[in-house]
This record gives C-alpha cells, sequence and structure tokens, in this order.
C-alpha cells in the first residue's frame, strides 16, 4: 500500500505532531521520499511527493517571508513540511508565522521532536516505500502465475476472466477487423461503441504501437497482439495499477501466443477453402448451379461475385527483388502465404489462393460484389499492385480474375489498385500514356480541322457523332442542328483529315483524339510527374 502521512504520524516511534487541525484528505497524501533542505527557497530542487524536513536555519520570520517560502515548497510538489524542534536548534516549537502560512497554502505542516533524528524518518519513509515495492511485484508474480495457468487451459476467455479477477480491469480481445474474440466478465461494462475508433486506429498500425484514450469517464487502452503479424487487438477497459501495468507485456505475450496457435489451427480450413478455389477455377466453362454450390460450400452466397489479384512477390511495389535462390525464395512464399491468410480472414467465404508466377507469387481471390475490397487491400495489402475485376455471375468469375490480372501493370504505375470498370475503360487506357505523347497523337490526327475556319465546330460535330455511336439524329439534337448539317461537316471533316468513317480503324483514331482533346488523359506522365502541356497549346 502506498505511505501516506497519516501513517507517518500513526507510528509511535516517530512521535510526529501536526501543528494545525490538518483536513483528512490533506493527511491522505502519498510521500513518495524523504529529503533535508535549510535553503531558503528550496522548490526547484523538489520532484513531488516529499515529506520535506528543516530544522529552520535560515526560516524567515516575517509572515510575509513565511507565506514566500510555503509556498515555493508548495509549488515544488512536496506532499508535506515538517520542522526538526529542540534543544540547540533554532526553535523549540513551531513558529506562528510558518504554521499560519502552511495552513493558508494548504500544506500539512508537521513537527519533529527533539529525540527523533531526521535519519529515522528519512528511514521509515524508505522501508515503507521498500515495503510497497516488494507487495508490488508479489502480486505481479501471483498475477503471471495465474494468468500462466490459465493459458495452458482452452481459449483466450480463461485467460481474460484470471486477468480480471487479479486486476479489476476489464479485456476483450478482437481480430484485426475489430470482431469480438473473447470477453472477461466485466465484457458488459465494456463501452464498445466508444473503443471502436480506437481499435481500428491501433489495427490500421500494425504491430507498431498501442494508444489509450478516455470515454465515459472510463480509461480505455488497445494493444496489438500477434508475433511477426497482427493477429488480433486487446482492449483493457480501466486504469491498471502499478502491479498490473508491469503484467501487461506478460499477458500480451500470452494472447499473442494463442492467437499465432489459433492461426496455425486454422491453416487445414484455409487449404480446404483454396481448393475449393482451384477446383471452381479449374473448370472452363462451370454450369451456375455447380459454381454457386461450390462458393456456399465455403461460405459466399452473394449473387454476383469479383476476381480480385493482389502481386506477393518482390518488394512494395511488386517488383522482384534479387536474392539468393534458396532463402528469397522461401521467404517470399511465406510471406505470401501470411498475406493470402490476412486476405482470408477479411474476406467472407476466405476464397484466396497464392498462385506462382513469372515476376513473382500473386494471391487471387474470389469475393461478393457488396464487400469493400479497396478498405481490404489497404488494411491487410497495402502499397501493393492489385487488380479488381468487375462484378459478374459465379460461373464467369474466371473472366473477372484474368481482368483482374491484367490490371496489375496499371496498379504499378498508378500506385493503387486498378479496378475494371466498363464506364472507365478509355480513361484506363489514355491514363496509361504520356501526356504530351497523346496529345501530340491527337494534333496529327486533327490537325487538318485545326486550320480550317470552323474547325472547332467540325471537331465538336466529330465528337458528338462518335459518342452517340454514329446515331444521326442523336447527333443532330445534341448539337440542335439538322441531321443534314451534321452530314455535310462530317463529309468536310473527312475531307480535311483524309479518313473514313467506315473504316474500323479511322473511326477508332479519331474518337481516341477527340477523347484526348475532351481531356480524358490525366494530368500527369507515365512516370507520375505532372506533365508539361504539348507544343502550341
Amino acid at each position: 500500500m502506498p505511505l501516506h502521512i497519516s501513517d507517518l504520524l500513526a507510528r509511535p516511534d516517530l512521535d510526529l505532531s501536526v501543528t494545525y487541525e490538518v483536513p483528512p484528505r490533506l493527511l491522505a497524501r502519498t510521500i513518495e521520499a524523504a529529503t533535508v533542505s535549510d535553503l531558503p527557497a528550496p522548490g526547484k530542487w523538489l520532484q513531488g511527493g516529499e515529506l520535506l524536513m528543516t530544522i529552520g536555519l535560515l526560516l524567515p520570520k516575517e509572515p510575509a517571508a513565511c507565506r514566500a517560502y510555503v509556498r515555493d515548497v508548495a509549488e515544488g510538489g512536496a506532499a508535506c513540511l515538517a520542522l526538526g524542534l529542540g534543544q540547540g536548534l533554532p526553535y523549540q516549537e513551531a513558529p506562528e508565522p510558518l504554521v499560519t502560512a502552511a495552513e493558508e497554502a494548504g500544506l500539512p505542516l508537521l513537527t519533529v521532536p527533539d529525540e527523533v533524528p531526521f535519519i529515522a524518518v528519512t528511514k521509515a519513509v524508505f522501508d515503507a516505500r521498500a515495503e510497497e515495492q516488494r507487495a508490488l511485484l508479489q502480486r505481479a508474480f501471483a498475477t503471471q502465475r495465474r494468468l500462466t495457468a490459465a493459458a495452458t487451459g482452452d481459449g483466450l476467455r480463461p485467460m481474460l476472466a484470471e486477468w480480471t479477477a487479479a486486476t479489476g480491469v476489464g479485456a476483450a480481445v478482437f481480430d484485426p477487423l475489430g470482431r469480438l474474440l473473447a470477453a472477461g466478465e466485466r465484457a458488459h461494462r465494456t463501452p464498445l461503441a466508444q473503443a471502436h475508433d480506437l481499435i481500428e486506429r491501433v489495427a490500421a498500425r500494425g504491430l507498431r504501437g498501442s494508444a489509450s484514450s478516455t470515454a465515459a469517464g472510463q480509461q480505455l487502452e488497445v494493444q496489438p497482439l500477434g508475433a511477426r503479424r497482427l493477429r488480433g487487438l486487446l482492449l483493457l477497459t480501466g486504469r491498471p495499477d502499478d502491479a498490473a501495468r508491469s503484467v501487461v507485456p506478460g499477458l500480451v505475450s500470452l494472447l499473442s501466443l494463442e492467437l499465432e496457435r489459433r492461426h496455425l489451427r486454422d491453416e487445414p480450413e484455409r487449404r480446404r477453402r483454396s481448393a475449393l478455389l482451384s477446383e471452381l477455377l479449374a473448370d472452363e466453362d462451370p454450369t451456375a448451379e455447380r459454381a454457386r454450390d461450390i462458393l456456399r460450400s465455403a461460405g459466399l452466397t452473394a449473387e454476383r461475385v469479383r476476381g480480385v489479384v493482389v502481386a506477393a512477390g518482390g518488394g512494395a511495389d511488386g517488383r522482384t527483388a534479387s536474392a539468393a535462390p534458396d532463402a528469397g525464395t522461401g521467404a517470399a512464399d511465406g510471406a505470401a502465404q501470411e498475406m493470402a491468410a490476412d486476405l482470408a480472414l477479411a474476406m467472407p467465404g476466405g476464397l484466396v489462393r497464392v498462385v506462382d508466377g513469372a515476376p513473382g507469387a500473386v494471391i487471387e481471390a474470389v469475393v461478393g460484389e457488396d464487400l469493400d475490397i479497396r478498405d481490404v487491400l489497404a488494411r491487410f495489402a497495402p502499397r501493393r499492385p492489385a487488380g479488381i475485376g468487375p462484378a459478374t455471375a459465379p460461373e464467369t468469375v474466371r473472366v473477372s480474375l484474368r481482368q483482374a490480372t491484367g490490371l496489375l501493370a496499371v496498379s504499378r504505375s498508378s500506385g493503387e489498385p486498378a479496378e475494371a470498370r466498363q464506364s472507365q475503360a478509355s480513361r484506363l487506357l489514355l491514363d496509361l500514356g504520356d501526356r504530351r505523347t497523346l496529345h501530340g497523337y491527337a494534333d496529327t490526327v486533327l490537325g487538318p480541322l485545326d486550320l480550317a475556319d470552323n474547325g472547332e465546330e467540325l471537331t465538336a460535330t466529330l465528337a458528338a457523332w462518335l459518342e452517340t455511336g454514329g446515331a444521326w439524329d442523336a447527333t443532330s439534337r445534341r448539337l440542335g442542328v439538322h441531321r443534314h448539317t451534321v452530314r455535310n461537316r462530317l463529309d468536310k471533316a473527312m475531307d480535311l483529315t483524309g479518313r473514313r468513317l467506315d473504316d474500323p480503324d479511322d473511326r477508332f483514331d479519331l474518337w481516341l483524339a477527340t477523347r484526348i482533346r475532351r481531356g480524358g488523359a490525366s494530368a500527369t506522365g507515365a512516370d507520375g510527374r505532372p506533365a508539361a502541356p504539348p507544343p502550341g497549346r
């Protein structure tokens, strides 16, 4: 137990006395140490919580000076002031100005009798502090033994229950997605809604640090769990005392071991789901019923699914790094399997597999259309090239995966997951090129129109006709002119450019050039840096 001023007053061997009617709340102050000083301004030498003893050799006698002295001691953080009395010492009783100043400042003022040396008071304080530390260590060891014994049981809950019983601090364990895995006996008091943001913040940082906050007047603390990868999160609800605080690292280690054991135990199920995905993809033309049966057997019941491919080999950009053949291959394969396991945890159904490829291993997955796959990739595959295929029926998910694989190069260039969307196909194509090159291409195709008197009108008409799929009436309505005017303008544009609208190659060149002019190319070049505008633009 901490040492209080009242504890020292209760010791008959010290025979300490108070000089005024000290309120009980002041006598309950904790004493951290004892020191002696006769300096006229000792406050700057204090650290806080001290019993400051003095014989008053330089103690001022004027009331104002006494108040300044007491204020200096109190602001230095002293728990109380003790004045030594006795024959041959400056004071045989506490002077009234000092007593008044101490009472006004709320600083307990004690007296030490002549027969009690200061060293006896100092020894009593440090003996009590040493006993307090011994008791703290004994409680910490006892708590650690209880936790270790509970760790031999089945699951997380026995450890959490022992922790709460020994410390009075609530505890709960969540998976990396913030889903509750187990809770101690005070789980009903845990403010999960307030703790959600704290859990999300620590989960986003992985194993790199913990965090704490206060919600509804209760202290919350979140610690990451796991050995090399994040396996879960520990939420502590309450304020651990010093003994409990010293055991927190042990609790984190034991819970991490249990989660690693669970991870290994779940390996056969991950292999089964990987085999199911391989079975689904091995059939080039599966029936809708068979494809849905395979997905349902893994717990994935979505009506529409999409394929996802993540580059797992090499560095953060997905390029294969040079390494020793033996060491590099094993490490890369292990990292790919770990990443695949993390993704399987976050994806309903867990249909994930690792496939060896020429540039390096890739992870293939099938997920439901409604899953926020970008959030999952940001959490468990950050900065990794990833392709996201379009949503499709389960029996045609092979096509979605093939498209996702083709987007890996785009993702490497852009630095973020690339998603196949029908409405974005042209922008995806244009973003692959350098802006200067693209505009130079457009100038080459449409340059003859730029030189014509009504060049802007001809270009706008050509773009509108191409965008409506060659529909004359729709183009005339969009431009607000007669369809014959549209035809005349296009005939003139074809004469100037030397192109033919019925030629597929010419038509594609014209469409691409007008799309570039309309702003389809991104504002950055292929190297990711802002591109300079092309000459003459």
